[in-house]
């Protein structure tokens, strides 16, 4: 099995509250890009300057500099052609604001490493975990400057395929994060356990952030705001029909219902499915595992009752967009429950190699 962190090695309170910081900026860093999509503010900035692109525009004469770039957008032009300078300072804010919480985390997580490092606080394990967490952040951002450029061309939205794409490698990061601190604090079980239903439930809770990506990035829940039932069906009549069913209709989601309706038809039921799969974990762990697993097992229930209570309510008040609050709750009591799971998965492991920190 492997080893669950380098043996005899300890670290240090500073280096384990490091580690966390990362994490919680992290998921800050998912939570205001929900909010910039939701607010249509990821195309207000056409550039990408890691350099000059870290100071905002300071006078007026730079404002308007921005705004003209940003007329030149299919979003100006086909959505927003009444946008005032106000305007466009609103949205700038949060594109701004995501790009600059990717820099400071940079700083924040970068600076400690690389003097941990020559100090000799850490060693080559952590070294080498770490240095996987700055590559996957990096491709995620690469990702992220793809999907802009999608929806500066044509559609006056990003692509909703290269949207889940840099949803997922963000979640990809988190959870690389959550492994190597789960490492470190070394969590895991002293007797052998069955992780096979909570590896189902994993495995599920992964497709799900898929169709959740894609949900957000076509848009999908703005076409069956109703609950139980989409529009008064179970299964949307689009959905019966055998000629919609085609790759054409999947890449023309923006003219073509056949796509929303899919995947939200996919995402709602995985959602049950969730639900039964977490009460099922709930009661078959409860009596088997350890405090430290105990835990993470007890905070499952409450935060997928809450994100399928969150996702309800979501499509109930949905009026042409998604209100901005319960669309940023929904996305993020989803990672929380994503995480809380995998640091559940990841205590139950029994690994005789680890040592007692």
């Amino acid at each position: 099995m492997e080893r669950i962190a380098s043996k005899g090695y300890k670290y240090s309170r500073v280096i384990r509250i490091w580690l966390k910081l990362g994490l919680i900026m992290l998921i800050g860093q998912v939570v205001i890009g929900g909010i910039t999509r939701l607010t249509g503010s990821g195309l207000s900035i056409t550039k990408w300057e890691i350099i000059v692109g870290s100071l905002p525009p300071l006078n007026h004469s730079d404002w308007m500099t921005a705004f003209d770039l940003y007329k030149q957008t299919p979003q100006f032009q086909k959505i927003n052609d009444a946008f005032t300078l106000k305007d466009f300072k609103f949205i700038y804010f949060w594109e701004y604001f995501h790009r600059l919480w990717v820099r400071i985390l940079g700083f924040v997580f970068l600076i400690p490493f690389v003097f941990f490092m020559v100090k000799k606080r850490i060693d080559s394990w952590l070294v080498k975990r770490l240095l996987l967490v700055v590559l996957l952040t990096v491709i995620t951002a690469s990702a992220g400057w793809i999907m802009v450029k999608s929806g500066l061309i044509d559609r006056p939205w990003v692509n909703a395929y290269k949207l889940t794409l840099h949803f997922v490698l963000a979640l990809l990061v988190i959870s690389a994060m959550v492994k190597l601190i789960a490492d470190v604090y070394i969590f895991e079980s002293k007797q052998m356990i069955s992780r096979r239903s909570t590896l189902i439930l994993v495995s599920i809770t992964a497709i799900q952030m898929i169709s959740a990506g894609l949900m957000a990035g076509m848009k999908a829940g703005i076409f069956f705001p109703s609950w139980p039932s989409m529009n008064g069906h179970f299964i949307p009549e689009i959905l019966n029909e055998s000629n919609s069913w085609s790759w054409a209709n999947m890449a023309n989601y923006d003219g073509h219902l056949f796509a929303p309706a899919l995947v939200q038809f996919i995402h709602r039921n995985l959602a049950y499915l969730i639900v039964l799969l977490t009460i099922w974990c709930f009661f078959f762990y409860r009596k088997k595992v350890e405090a430290k697993s105990l835990f993470w097992l007890n905070s499952l229930l409450p935060l997928v009752f809450i994100q399928v209570f969150l996702g309800i309510f979501t499509v109930l008040h949905v009026k042409g967009f998604v209100p901005l609050y319960l669309g940023v709750a929904h996305q993020l009591v989803g990672l929380l429950f994503l995480i809380s799971l995998l640091f559940f998965w990841f205590s139950l492991r029994c690994n005789k190699f680890s040592v007692k920190s």
